[in-house]
């Protein structure tokens, strides 16, 4: 069973990427949801999830600063950013400093569960 850390500040959007991963089948997963980037790091440190899906841009801490602080405490964390169309060069940065993938917004259900699947295998 998948243990999975949402971090969005977006309620609306914690709540559609559970449900499309709910529906693909991660309907047996544990969902862990953070509000932004730092309660993301505390998150990720206490319950040590198989994958995260964070959205770049948060307050507090951005989506590229918490997956630097996940990566530095844990080299292999599988981290898939969410980012919103124009923002590609977040999106090199977040794959540079150690993102799996991403997934742009507002993104595709089939999109987010076969990444999560090709990640997590």
């Amino acid at each position: 069973m998948a243990k999975i850390l949402l971090v969005d500040d977006a309620a609306f959007m914690r709540m559609m990427v559970k449900k499309s991963l709910s529906e693909g089948g991660y309907a047996d997963a544990t969902f862990i949801e953070a509000t932004d980037g730092l309660d993301g790091v505390q998150k990720y440190e206490a319950e040590k999830p198989d994958i995260v899906i964070m959205d770049i841009t948060m307050p507090n801490m951005d989506g590229l600063q918490a997956l630097k602080k996940i990566r530095e405490s844990d080299p292999n964390a599988k981290v898939v950013m969410c980012t919103a169309m124009g923002q590609e060069s977040m999106v090199v940065d977040a794959i540079k400093s150690g993102a799996k993938d991403f997934v742009v917004k507002p993104f595709n259900a089939e999109r987010i569960c076969s990444t999560v699947k090709n990640i997590l295998g």
